[in-house]
């Protein structure tokens, strides 16, 4: 279960747009930032996705992407020339097709890799929607499937585009938009596809035409209200809301941080729902059978007046607990070891920052506390130097200089931590889920 959210120029303190997501998913499934330069390609070639091949275009734009180290695709991502885009998994009364198609990540990928702006993007997905269709497998160990929605945007605006099967609407967004897992369009769509309506006239879901509401008609209630969608939805637009006019890369980072309206000394541990059920912005997995999503990867895109487009991501797991790092497209990404995958391996950067983050889950709080101040210093201190570098030069050397330090400075965590911890894992059966999920890693607890 994930959450993107948006908030165009009006809403933000620089005349800025600025998109976050965090991308939640099954807590070994590793993530990766890569970057995929521009390229020409021979007219009839093709491109292999995630399950299916499909022709290829004869120009792909250089791409940014955050994404589950096995999958074709991204979970978000950016473009050389500032689109931006997140995903959502929705859940919807369309049947999945039985043979594969492209997922929801592919379809994110497709649309920066050939679009120049968000309108076009959004005429890329809906189009490769209707030619390929959705489906095949989208968990990492677990048999999920589901449609999409999608949120678009570029340094002149945002679209909405929410699917299911081949069907699709869109909307243009107005100061502030948010997205999770759940239909939001209900009659307030400017565009669909051809057959949205007619089809649900004709499974009966709705009587005609003019009463068709895509959210009420399309939306599968029992996986709609598990993923605990809308009571996430509604955090995160009235948070935007409520700072319109103020919206900046930090509090864009504090929402994806937000664990709700918690006292002091929460942990993850005491969930919504008595810890079976519910879900925050800021996921943790845990015990029970819905809490099964984390936050592997976190992103935000400022896509600032002057042109200048900064990348802010994690490249790590649970955003509370790690450091937003500045990149560019001119400056590249830094390396951070062998690309990670669903198994311990301490020398990729995913994993060493698990050692961190499952370590400070033994006491959320306590140990949480031991660095929170000098984390949010460092994104302080690269915030700074970010907006001080205007050269390639410069960007190169700020994005090295932010991965090093975070580096260096999670190191000391985890010794802290460790050493602060006084047993190796959570109590209760919080703690009894992550030692599971250690153990399918083969992750050492001791």
């Amino acid at each position: 279960m994930c959450d993107t959210f948006v908030a165009l120029a009006d809403a933000t303190a620089d005349g800025s747009v600025i998109l976050a997501k965090n991308s939640d998913r099954e807590p070994n499934e590793a993530h990766e930032v890569v970057l995929v330069p521009a390229a020409d390609h021979d007219g009839g070639s093709t491109v292999r996705c995630t399950y299916v091949e499909i022709p290829q275009a004869r120009r792909t734009h250089a791409v940014l992407l955050a994404k589950p180290y096995w999958i074709w695709g991204a979970e978000m991502g950016a473009n050389e020339h500032g689109v931006v885009i997140g995903n959502e998994a929705v859940f919807t009364k369309v049947p999945h097709e039985k043979a594969d198609g492209l997922i929801g990540m592919d379809l994110l990928r497709l649309g920066l890799e050939r679009a120049d702006t968000a309108e076009a993007a959004v005429e890329v997905i809906t189009g490769l929607l209707e030619e390929h269709g959705q489906g095949g497998g989208c968990g990492h160990t677990a048999d999920l499937r589901y449609d999409n929605s999608f949120l678009v945007a570029d340094p002149g605006g945002a679209w909405v585009v929410e699917t299911a099967g081949r069907e699709w609407a869109a909307q243009r967004v107005e100061a502030v938009r948010s997205i999770s897992n759940a239909i939001t369009l209900g009659r307030d769509a400017d565009l669909v596809s051809a057959g949205l309506v007619r089809h649900a006239v004709d499974e009966g879901w709705t009587r005609s035409a003019t009463q068709f509401d895509f959210s009420r008609d399309y939306s599968d209630f029992l996986y709609t209200r598990f993923s605990d969608a809308r009571t996430r939805q509604c955090r995160t637009t009235d948070a935007l809301r409520a700072r319109r006019g103020r919206v900046d890369v930090e509090s864009a980072i504090a929402l994806l941080r937000d664990h709700g309206d918690v006292a002091p000394g929460w942990s993850p541990a005491q969930a919504p729902g008595a810890g079976l059920l519910g879900q925050t912005v800021c996921a943790h997995a845990g015990f029970g059978p819905v809490r099964i999503s984390q936050s592997t990867g976190s992103w935000v895109s400022h896509l600032g007046a002057d042109g200048t487009f900064t990348h802010w991501v994690t490249a790590t797991s649970a955003p509370c607990t790690s450091v937003f790092k500045p990149l560019w497209f001119e400056g590249g990404v830094p390396t951070t070891g062998p690309q990670p995958r669903g198994q311990y391996d301490p020398a990729s950067l995913w994993w060493r920052h698990e050692d961190l983050h499952r370590a400070t889950l033994v006491d959320y709080a306590r140990l949480h506390g031991l660095y929170r101040d000098e984390q949010l210093l460092l994104e302080e201190r690269f915030r700074v130097l970010a907006a001080q570098a205007t050269t390639a030069q410069q960007r190169e050397s700020v994005s090295l200089t932010a991965y090093a330090e975070t580096a260096e400075a999670e190191q000391r965590w985890t010794g802290s931590v460790r050493a602060a911890a006084g047993r190796p894992s959570a109590p209760g059966l919080f703690g009894r889920a992550w030692r599971s999920f250690d153990k399918a890693a083969a992750r050492p607890t001791t």
